[in-house]
C-alpha cells in the first residue's frame, strides 16, 4: 500500500469556527471523475480556489482512487484536505450512505472493506443493467460505461444518462423519478454490506463516520431516530446538517435531531458536475443550534491543533485494477 502525504494540517482550533452557523469557506462532500462526479480532481480542486473554499473533502463513492491527486492541487493552491470517501451501505433494506472522514488514511480493514464494496458495486451494476433491459435498454452496461468514460466504477448517474441518451427519457431527473431512485426498478441496495460494517471498518482507520444528506431517504422523522440510534450503536458519531440545498425548516428540525442525539454536524454541496443548481461551496446556509461541528472531532485533533508530523504518512488505498462495473 503506498504512502501518501496528508499536509492538510488545520489553524489551531481556537481559530476555527465554534458553530456551523455563518461558517464560510468549507465542504466536505463533493465527487470528481473518481467516482461519478463530472470533473477531474484536479480541476474540482481549481473550482473550489476559485470559489474561495479554503477546506474541503474528496469524498467520492466508495473510493480514494482521486485523492492523492486532489491533495496534490491543494498542496500548490493552498487548500485544506480530509481525505474520505462516501461508502454505501443498507440498514434495514435501505440504501444509506455514510461519509468516510480519514485523518490517518487507511487502514488494512478499511482496504479489505474497500475491495468488497468495489465487488458490491461490480454486481450491483449487472443487476441494473439487468433489469432496465426490460424497459428497453438494450445492452445496458456497455452503455452506461460508455456513459462514463472510463473503466472507473459505474452509479445509477451513469445509467440515467444512458437512458436520456438512448430516448427512452427526456433528462436524468426525469430517470431517477421513474426508474433509479428510491425504491424504483434501478435502486439496488442488496449487494452492499451492513451499516455496521461499513461504520466499523471507518473505526478501524480512525476515521469519523458521517452519515450523508440524512433528508434525503424519504424517512419520516421517527424513522431517522431509528437510524441514528443504530448508527451511533454502530460507534458513528455525526451526520450532513446541510446538504446542498434544502428546506429551512426541515433543516432546523434536523439540526435538533442532532443535538439529541449528540452527533456533530458536517456540510457539504454534494456537488457532481458544473451547470448544475450546486456548486462546490453552494448550501442552504446552516442554522443557529447547539450542534458541534465536525471539525472539533478529536479525531481530527491532529489537524485542528497543526501537528501534520504526528500524522506523518497517511496510507491512502491503492487504486484497484480489476474491473469494477
Amino acid at each position: 500500500m503506498p504512502d501518501c502525504p496528508t499536509d492538510f494540517a488545520l489553524p489551531a482550533s481556537d481559530a476555527l469556527p465554534a458553530s456551523l452557523e455563518g461558517v464560510a469557506g468549507w465542504d466536505l462532500h463533493m465527487h470528481s471523475r473518481a467516482s461519478d462526479g463530472a470533473l477531474t480532481p484536479t480541476d474540482l480542486v481549481d473550482l473550489c480556489h476559485a470559489r474561495g473554499l479554503t477546506r474541503i473533502a474528496l469524498t467520492d463513492h466508495d473510493t480514494l482512487d482521486g485523492v492523492t491527486e486532489a491533495r496534490e492541487r491543494c498542496a500548490a493552491l493552498g487548500l485544506q484536505l480530509i481525505p474520505a470517501a462516501e461508502l454505501s451501505c443498507q440498514w434495514r433494506g435501505i440504501g444509506i450512505h455514510i461519509v468516510a472522514l480519514l485523518p490517518q488514511g487507511v487502514s488494512a480493514g478499511l482496504n479489505a472493506g474497500l475491495l468488497q464494496l468495489a465487488e458490491a458495486r461490480t454486481a450491483r451494476s449487472r443487476e441494473i443493467a439487468h433489469r432496465l433491459e426490460k424497459i428497453g435498454l438494450d445492452d445496458g452496461l456497455a452503455r452506461a460505461r460508455r456513459e462514463a468514460g472510463s473503466e472507473r466504477p459505474l452509479g445509477r448517474p451513469d445509467f440515467a444518462a444512458a437512458l436520456v441518451t438512448a430516448g427512452l427519457v427526456p433528462d436524468r431527473k426525469t430517470a431517477f423519478k421513474r426508474y433509479l431512485g428510491a425504491g424504483k426498478r434501478g435502486d439496488v441496495k442488496t449487494h452492499w454490506p451492513a451499516l455496521e460494517s461499513v461504520v466499523g471498518w471507518i473505526r478501524d482507520a480512525g476515521g469519523v463516520a458521517v452519515v450523508a444528506h440524512p433528508l434525503r431517504y424519504g424517512m419520516t422523522r421517527r424513522k431517522r431516530d431509528l437510524l441514528f440510534s443504530a448508527f451511533i450503536a454502530a460507534g458513528g458519531e455525526a451526520a450532513e446538517l446541510v446538504s446542498g440545498y434544502q428546506n429551512p425548516e426541515l433543516t432546523r428540525d434536523l439540526s435538533r435531531q442532532l443535538a439529541f442525539h449528540g452527533l456533530y454536524g458536517s456540510l457539504g454541496s454534494d456537488f457532481h458536475y458544473p451547470g448544475g443548481a450546486l456548486a462546490p461551496g453552494t448550501l442552504t446556509p446552516p442554522p443557529r443550534s447547539h450542534v458541534v461541528p465536525i471539525w472539533r472531532h478529536p479525531a481530527l485533533g491532529p489537524l485542528i491543533a497543526g501537528a501534520s508530523a504526528a500524522i506523518g504518512q497517511a496510507s491512502i488505498a491503492p487504486r484497484l485494477h480489476h474491473e469494477r462495473s
